[in-house]
């Protein structure tokens, strides 16, 4: 099974990227040949900067690593190094109906929130199909508020494969039904747009100040309080065993415990995690050489499985 998954360049990553994409991709590269990407092309739709672009590709790469990304299992790259993935992106093009783009969410959500509408921006669905087709990925995980992206995938597989015949495999979804909504500081989802983030790599006493900020209502220390509505106690348990989740949500209910207390209880949990990983990434900061080399090796490893799917496509539509 080829499983495929991919991410921005956009911003430090933080816990609502760990646990909703990370640390779910790398559980998955135990079970069948792994495909994970840097999507710095898909980046440049909002990042406009070329020093904030390539720090921010360095961070990406240097946190997976840290995070556990084993590259002999999961070809790792950049997708930038595999232009083949570009050439197909204006074949898939030429079949791509335009209301089909013109219904896509994340388009019109986008140039809400105020970027610039552009080609790219509109058409980013194209390159995203590129992406995954061109790999003949087999399975793409996915959570449900991105279930509308691999539709259209497969959409532009069929259309392509109908006019051509049948070169597309068409990928399925893994949806992540599992995986939690992370709430933010401010009790939305976590997300740098609200800027309510707490960065898994970021200096100890800024992760500090970012979970004393978190919102809380204004129950007094021996108030009875619930868990369940409680953003700080909804983060703790995403670092916490059941028995200590358990206690913890005890404590609330009876009352004694202030929201100051379990703050300081989540940071330390969120230490007890980052630490050690933060230490490893430390050490692969200063060898850069050995980061190049390993997104250089994912990036062959994904050509050529690339090229493949290249030579059927071109010998499909007459370009042989």
């Amino acid at each position: 099974m080829r499983i495929l998954s991919g991410i921005q360049p956009s911003g430090k990553l933080h816990l609502g990227n760990y646990f909703g994409m990370m640390r779910p991709a790398l559980e998955l590269q135990e079970q069948g040949e792994a495909f994970l990407f840097i999507a710095d092309y898909h980046a440049l739709t909002t990042v406009r900067d070329p020093q904030v672009l390539r720090a921010a590709i360095r961070d990406v790469a240097l946190d997976f690593l840290a995070c556990g990304l084993d590259p002999h299992r999961t070809a790792f790259y950049r997708q930038s190094d595999v232009p083949e993935v570009t050439e197909l992106t204006w074949l898939l093009s030429v079949v791509t109906p335009m209301g089909l783009l013109e219904r896509c969410h994340s388009y019109k959500d986008k140039t809400a929130h105020g970027i610039a509408a552009s080609h790219a921006l509109f058409a980013y669905p194209v390159l995203m199909a590129a992406d995954i087709l061109s790999v003949n990925a087999d399975v793409v995980p996915v959570g449900k508020d991105q279930k509308q992206h691999l539709e259209v995938t497969r959409d532009i597989a069929n259309k392509f494969n109908l006019q051509y015949g049948p070169v597309f495999k068409i990928p399925e979804p893994r949806i992540l039904e599992h995986v939690a909504v992370v709430p933010g500081t401010d009790g939305q989802k976590m997300s740098k747009s609200y800027n309510n983030t707490i960065d898994i790599f970021g200096k100890p006493n800024d992760v500090r100040s970012a979970i004393m900020r978190i919102v809380t209502d204004s129950k007094t220390v021996e108030e009875p309080k619930t868990p369940e509505t409680c953003t700080v106690y909804q983060l703790y348990k995403l670092f916490a065993s059941d028995e200590q989740a358990r206690d913890l949500a005890h404590r609330y209910r009876q009352g004694g415990l202030g929201y100051g207390q379990a703050k300081k209880e989540l940071y330390a949990l969120f230490e007890e995690h980052f630490e050690p990983l933060r230490k490893k990434r430390e050490e692969l900061e200063t060898n850069a050489d050995h980061v190049d080399r390993i997104l250089h090796d994912g990036a062959l490893r994904a050509r050529e499985a690339v090229r493949d799917v290249l030579k059927a496509v071109r010998r499909a539509v007459g370009l042989d």
